[in-house]
């Protein structure tokens, strides 16, 4: 029995998973608006009559989250407390036919490139005027900017391509057409984001076209800041370099996945690269670019992997000193290359060897940050918490980088603005300073 009224027509869009789910989600909000449909982003008044679930199916732990997620609002609907539940994205994608038997209380599934095919369930049109058009669900300053999709890597622990399917880059024309309209609502960051934005433009223009898209992107009146997000070290474009020193609002940072420091690792991942040609990669692009910040990501526990393995591993963070640097425990998907080897590193083997490294990266980075107190850096403020406003760097993204803070007692920021601020203090991953006026 329904214990509160529904809003007819009010849809409840939830999203887990990485910032491309996060992008397609502010796309699916806005063709719903569209379509006159009343849509809020994981709203709290629980008075939605139909929920959408965009789900993440990447690693065990992602989708334990999404299916989590189905499960609750499966059992919601049972109880009256909503009317229709539909499932999208790369859960979705990768399992539909085992979802809608486990948990057939789900209205119906959807793939990652089905949202014409969702709307029209809806009863809905898919409004090619809209193309491109996004409901933020960011802070209105800075918004994720995805320029292809899909992936053509070979990579043997990823189940991207599964989901996501084959790379498909999006038109430069079309892509500043977008970053346009962004600038217009107030957004004056661009996060740029792809599975791998180093191979844009192979499939439309027969080149590497990061570089052009960049130059053109930069030009955009409004858009300060522009980063660059998933980068393949394989085939790395190094002109995209040239660009960045040349265009001031072309952020001096990098994140590029490596996945790992041993050669032998690095070929069963199937990665086109070893250890040396990484190393030399990296020190080439910090000569190009001194003071740019590198973020990358690694994985622990890769079938195969012995301690000296590892041990390759940890002496390449600790030789290579990464700005930023994250790792995951290695989960073994079905259907990729991988799946045939055998998963033969132990779960809390795989979390000690990456809480090891992630010790390692926490003092590396607590001696990069000592050397930045008494510098004076440009910062965007995101939000207030407590006692203090918090906002980032050039060097750093949203949620996964360092933030600086300000206490609100010594100066007044607006959010979405930018100020010069003095780093007074600095811990492993925070940074604390005063506003210069």
């Amino acid at each position: 029995m329904k214990t509160k009224t529904l809003k007819k027509n009010k849809v409840n869009v939830v999203t887990l998973g990485c910032s491309k789910n996060i992008f397609d989600s502010e796309i699916m909000m806005a063709q719903l608006r569209g379509n006159n449909f009343d849509v809020e982003h994981e709203s709290t008044s629980d008075d939605s009559e139909i929920v959408i679930i965009n789900t993440c199916g990447f690693i065990d732990n992602a989708k334990e989250e999404s299916i989590n997620m189905i499960v609750q609002y499966a059992e919601a609907k049972a109880k009256g407390l909503v009317d229709k539940v539909y499932v999208t994205g790369c859960l979705s994608q990768r399992y539909k036919d085992d979802l809608e038997i486990e948990i057939p209380e789900v209205d119906a599934y959807f793939g990652t490139r089905e949202l014409p095919r969702l709307l029209k369930t809806l009863k809905a049109d898919y409004k090619h005027e809209l193309v491109g058009e996004r409901l933020l669900t960011t802070p209105n300053h800075f918004a994720y900017f995805k320029i292809a999709e899909g992936c053509d890597r070979p990579c043997s622990f990823c189940a991207i391509p599964l989901m996501r399917g084959k790379h498909v880059s999006t038109p430069i024309e079309d892509l500043i057409k977008q970053a346009k309209s962004l600038a217009a609502q107030g957004v004056k960051e661009l996060m740029l984001i792809a599975q791998d934005l180093t191979y844009y433009g192979l499939d439309i223009y027969k080149k590497r076209a990061l570089a052009d898209l960049l130059d053109q992107l930069s030009e955009v009146e409004g858009i300060e800041w522009i980063k660059l997000h998933y980068a393949f070290p394989s085939g790395f474009p190094m002109d995209v370099l040239e660009v960045m020193n040349r265009k001031s609002n072309i952020c001096n940072y990098l994140d590029m996945p490596l996945q790992h420091g041993s050669t032998e690792m690095l070929k069963s991942m199937r990665r086109g690269i070893d250890r040396p040609k990484t190393e030399q990669l990296v020190l080439d692009i910090r000569e190009k670019v001194p003071n740019i910040a590198i973020r990358t990501t690694l994985i622990a526990g890769y079938p195969g992997e012995t301690e000296e393995h590892f041990q390759e591993m940890y002496d390449f963070v600790e030789k290579m000193r990464f700005d930023r640097l994250g790792i995951f425990t290695y989960s073994h998907e079905e259907n990729t290359h991988a799946y045939a080897l055998a998963d033969d590193v132990p779960a809390e083997v795989k979390k000690e060897r990456a809480d090891r490294i992630m010790e390692l990266q926490s003092g590396i980075s607590y001696e990069l940050n000592q050397e930045k107190i008494g510098k004076t850096f440009k910062v965007l403020f995101d939000r207030v918490e407590g006692d203090y406003f918090i906002g980032r760097t050039e060097f750093d993204s949203p949620e996964v980088d360092n933030e600086v803070l300000v206490k609100k007692a010594d100066h007044f920021v607006r959010l979405g603005d930018f100020a010069m601020v003095e780093i007074t203090s600095a811990d492993h991953y925070d940074l604390y300073g005063k506003v210069i006026d």
